[in-house]
């Protein structure tokens, strides 16, 4: 059986130590991958340790030229890595290739470093004096990324890192590590030096190892709440700069003059699309009058009957099976416990079999209605096909329900009316909002990040926050004075 090893300094390197990769699809092991102890992984950061000087010293322009060749080889090679990403993960190809697609676009981000690193520079700002300030890199910096996008989140984080000066040490997901293996394999092949880029397997060892290696300078996080809030509270401990993105409970607010019919479509996708697990998912829909509520549960009920689910490399389907029969257990569990909390299930995507494929991981979409905000199906993220229905007189009470949630990470309103819509994402405490858009992922020229609990630290992924987060600002003044000057002693202080 294949066995994916660990990328260390440009080579392949196993360890005693594997972990089974289950294709979800079927239940069965596709692959086993290695499984870092604490010394591969200090092995991995010495590596981009020693390899931090001459990348750093190399020419932005230079470093930006390795982003073009990634990114043509990124595109020449990804039938190959959304197959990867469907075998392991469960996602259809056609999501997959979306995912690999808004990836490509960061690298196409990084390729503009050489803009995006100029500093600021002022003549004259004293007699003689020059001052400037610039960017530079902050050394060995890490990234753990989660299972439901194992291609695009690595990349909304390694390319801009390298390109701005930095080596990278990557744990992506033990659940589904090869695409981004793939991927790391092909930034390799692009002409990137040994040991910039690195990559090791595992779990909780191998992230604690790289919490506490004092050579790594900031770590990125993407994944649920509880773990986002551990990491920031250990990586700032350590004195590294934390990027932590938690979980979500992302409303989509219905309004009466809605195109119900766009409406429903759209959430469909948001909703069910890669069977919910993404942090963007829309999982409450949030219905002003009884009247909207009526119309749009009719019509979900109508489409989610119409749902193609099947083995996730499988063309033309809507929904693939969840990640692992562990996580599949979990949005069972969520969705006996909001029967049992008294919420109306309308449609019931328990106990689906896919023809074969009986041994896969695959929960139909599920619709709840009359939810409560005091239920657990609506207070926690569920990760899954669920969709949950709150009934709301105005959009006012709408405002207040997702003001008050522990979580703020992406909303967004239907709506005709453009008054209605600036005070919604005017006053909404949510930090990604779309208006008839339910998805409101930001391009890769802007920043992708949420608020309160779902946020721990300044700065957002990607985008220009990426590139503050990834640099540290350095500020010089300079005075070289003429051979006739004589400088006397000031004790004030300058000005």
């Amino acid at each position: 059986m294949e066995q994916l090893s660990h990328l260390i300094n440009g080579e392949a390197v196993g360890s005693e130590r594997t972990l089974p990769v289950t294709n979800p699809s079927t239940g069965a092991v596709a692959r086993q991958v290695a499984d870092a102890d604490a010394a591969t992984t200090r092995q991995a950061v010495a590596a981009a340790q020693a390899a931090f000087p001459a990348w750093r010293d190399t020419p932005p322009a230079k470093r930006a030229q390795v982003m073009y060749r990634f990114k043509q080889l990124l595109e020449t090679n990804a039938e190959r890595i959304v197959q990867l990403v469907s075998e392991e993960h469960g996602k259809t190809v056609e999501d997959a290739m979306g995912e690999l697609k808004r990836g490509i676009e960061n690298v196409e981000y990084a390729c503009g470093v050489p803009e995006l690193l100029k500093g600021e520079y002022s003549h004259n700002t004293g007699p003689g004096i020059d001052a400037w300030s610039n960017h530079q890199p902050l050394g060995v910096v890490a990234g753990i990324t989660p299972f439901n996008f194992p291609a695009m989140v690595p990349l909304w984080m390694y390319p801009m890192a390298i390109a701005c000066g930095n080596t990278f040490v990557l744990k992506p997901s033990e659940k589904d590590p090869a695409a981004a293996m793939a991927v790391a394999e092909l930034l390799m092949e692009a002409g990137l030096p040994k040991g910039v880029m690195n990559v090791v397997h595992g779990g909780r060892e191998a992230v604690e190892t790289l919490l506490e290696a004092p050579e790594v300078k900031a770590i990125s996080f993407v994944g649920s709440t509880p773990v986002a809030e551990a990491i920031y509270a250990r990586g700032c401990a350590n004195g590294k700069r934390v990027q932590a993105l938690g979980g979500a409970k992302n409303h989509a607010v219905v309004l009466p003059d809605a195109d119900l019919d766009n409406a429903a479509n759209t959430l469909m996708g948001a909703a069910y699309g890669s069977a919910g697990e993404r942090c963007m998912a829309i999982s409450v829909a949030v219905c002003v009058g009884d009247s909207t509520a009526n119309r749009l549960v009719e019509s979900l009920k109508g489409k989610i009957d119409e749902l193609k689910i099947g083995a996730g490399n499988t063309k033309g389907l809507d929904m693939g099976p969840l990640v692992t029969a562990e996580h599949r257990d979990k949005v069972l569990g969520y969705i006996e416990d909001g029967v049992a909390a008294g919420a109306s299930l309308v449609a019931d995507g328990r106990g689906l079999k896919v023809p074969g494929f009986e041994d896969g991981y695959f929960v139909g979409g599920c619709l709840f209605d009359h939810v409560t905000p005091q239920m657990r199906i609506y207070q926690e993220e569920i990760f899954g096909p669920v969709l949950c229905v709150v009934r709301v007189n105005s959009l006012d009470d709408a405002m207040q329900l997702i003001n008050d949630h522990e979580y703020g990470n992406g909303t967004c309103l239907f709506t005709r009316d453009g008054e209605a819509a600036r005070r919604f994402t005017d006053g909404i405490e949510v930090g990604m909002v779309g208006v008839n858009v339910p998805l409101p992922v930001p391009v890769a020229y802007h920043s992708f990040g949420g608020w309160k609990r779902s946020l721990f630290g300044d700065l957002h992924a990607y985008g220009p926050d990426a590139v503050r987060f990834y640099t540290r600002r350095k500020a010089v003044s300079q005075r070289w004075p003429s051979s006739y000057e004589t400088t006397q002693a000031e004790f004030n202080f300058p000005s």
